[in-house]
């Protein structure tokens, strides 16, 4: 099974079926190539890289699920702005969906429509492991992001985030904060508990304050939503009458706690975010309210994708790596944001 083929001969051979395959899309981003430039220019060893310069045209099938959250909306604008940059890079977007059989058939399109690569974050990574297989398998590039296949044979390359590391950044920056008090009451808001993610979330999160003897004393758990972590902190903070520090694994659902925390009244704890939202970061930058930190988790996965889709179908590779080929996996870090670097993150923030 084969993740490279030839671009061009394959996309001369489809251009037909990429014109009428278009009825699942409700996006495309098509940028025309700019004039060669006849004048050629000289690379000096190990100090430069080609990777941005203009190649074979690439056509990127995209699909991500619904917008229904700032993070999600985040996933799919970012990966249409990527692509922008490229002159080299065609970007088709299926409508965003939480529909399970409708993205398998938006990914069955892309593959009639004859494209070079897939960026794909399935609303349910098991679900749609054998169309991404299937694509794999006709040659076409799949990039899988933040929701893995449970196959690996359906996806060239896969870029994550880290839930676990996430915990373990909040924790680690609470016990710093909290100064080796191993009195301090520490609490937590989840996010819904049955998904894995807000699991490694909590377990990373508990395994770092271990590393300072505390514990979560006051957890609860929410939805994701503004009002779920509204009614959640309400909870909290009517059963936890002192509280050193709080983490919050959602910003968009934070933006409830943060309403519960002012109609309590309470101030005497640290409050910590999960995610990056830019609300959140200004917040932060602002120094008016209990929320000191957040975490990011990347909302630029998916632009990330849309690279890597147009380095590996172009046979390039990631240039600061002495490894010939672009890696098979790809975790990125999470990062505690706080009032000392936020102007660093603010740019990637998410709406």
């Amino acid at each position: 099974m084969s993740a490279h083929r030839s671009g061009p001969r394959r996309r001369l051979v489809q251009a037909g079926a990429i014109a009428a395959g278009l009825t699942l899309l409700v996006g495309c981003t098509s940028n025309a190539p700019a004039e060669e430039d006849d004048s050629s220019q000289e690379q000096d060893d190990g100090a430069t890289s080609a990777n941005d310069d203009s190649g074979d045209t690439v056509t990127i099938g995209f699909s991500a699920p619904a917008a229904d959250h700032g993070w999600m909306g985040a996933i799919t604008s970012s990966a249409r702005a990527e692509a922008e940059k490229y002159d080299d890079v065609e970007l088709l977007v299926a409508e965003g969906t939480n529909d399970v059989n409708l993205q398998i058939s938006q990914v069955e399109q892309f593959i009639n429509d004859g494209v070079d690569a897939i960026v794909l974050l399935p609303f349910d990574g098991a679900a749609l492991t054998d169309v991404a297989t299937r694509a794999m398998e006709e040659g076409i590039v799949v990039v899988n992001v933040d929701r893995e296949f449970s196959s690996p044979f359906a996806a060239r390359t896969t870029i994550l985030g880290d839930n676990y590391g996430m915990g373990v950044s909040a924790g680690t920056y609470i016990c710093e904060q909290l100064g080796g008090d191993e009195d301090a009451v520490v609490a937590e808001i989840a996010g819904i508990d049955s998904l894995p993610l807000t699991q490694d979330r909590s377990q990373g999160f508990a395994d770092a304050l271990s590393d300072c003897g505390l514990e979560v004393e006051n957890r609860v758990a929410a939805d994701f939503t503004v009002q779920g972590g509204q009614a959640a902190a309400a909870n909290l903070l009517q059963a936890a009458p002192q509280i050193d520090a709080l983490w919050n694994h959602d910003d968009d659902q934070g933006v409830g706690v943060l309403a519960a925390i002012e109609e309590a009244g309470r101030d005497e704890f640290i409050m910590v975010g999960g995610a990056g939202s830019r609300s959140v970061m200004e917040s932060i930058q602002a120094g008016d309210s209990v929320l000191q930190a957040t975490v990011i988790y990347p909302s630029t996965q998916a632009a990330d994708g849309i690279r890597l889709a147009r380095l590996i179908a172009q046979d390039k590779a990631l240039s600061d790596l002495v490894e010939v080929e672009v890696p098979r996996t790809i975790q990125l870090y999470a990062p505690v944001v706080t009032a000392d670097n936020v102007e660093q993150y603010l740019p990637t923030a998410f709406e």
